[in-house]
């Protein structure tokens, strides 16, 4: 399996971005909207500068309690692990597991162009195993 086809499975594609000069206050405003946990960081809305997760924000507002007001690109990681689409899901699942990542931007040539959480990883999984139980069972109950 690849990249493209956890991609391609989400019933979003779309990608929501925040810019860095945005507020942690707008960040958290964009994770409640979206429902996501996690947010690229782009200047541009293509291009990764990083990343900013909920974990990002709780774990510097213990300390910071002026934080709602400081900009994203103050608690952003830049060191941001990618994929692109025809990666191996299997190589992506074993990253995200060494690394303790949820979230990893898919980019083609230096572009964002999705982006891939452990839920959606976990999903594709489980569907994949689904079908085959099926197919197993209903070649099973042919004979």
């Amino acid at each position: 399996m690849r990249i493209r086809d956890v991609v391609a499975a989400k019933s979003e594609q779309k990608v929501i971005t925040v810019s860095p000069s945005a507020t942690v206050r707008d960040l958290l405003g964009l994770l409640a909207e979206h429902n996501v946990g996690a947010l690229v960081v782009s200047g541009d809305g293509a291009a990764v500068d990083g990343i900013v997760s909920e974990r990002d924000v709780v774990r510097r507002l213990h300390g910071d309690t002026d934080l709602l007001g400081a900009t994203v690109d103050s608690i952003m990681t830049t060191d941001v692990h990618t994929c692109t689409p025809d990666d191996q899901l299997d190589a992506l699942m074993s990253l995200m597991t060494q690394r303790r990542i949820r979230h990893v931007p898919v980019c083609e040539q230096d572009r964002l162009v999705g982006i891939v959480s452990i839920g959606d990883v976990v999903k594709h999984k489980i569907d994949a195993l689904q079908f085959e139980r099926d197919q197993l069972d209903s070649y099973v109950h042919q004979s």
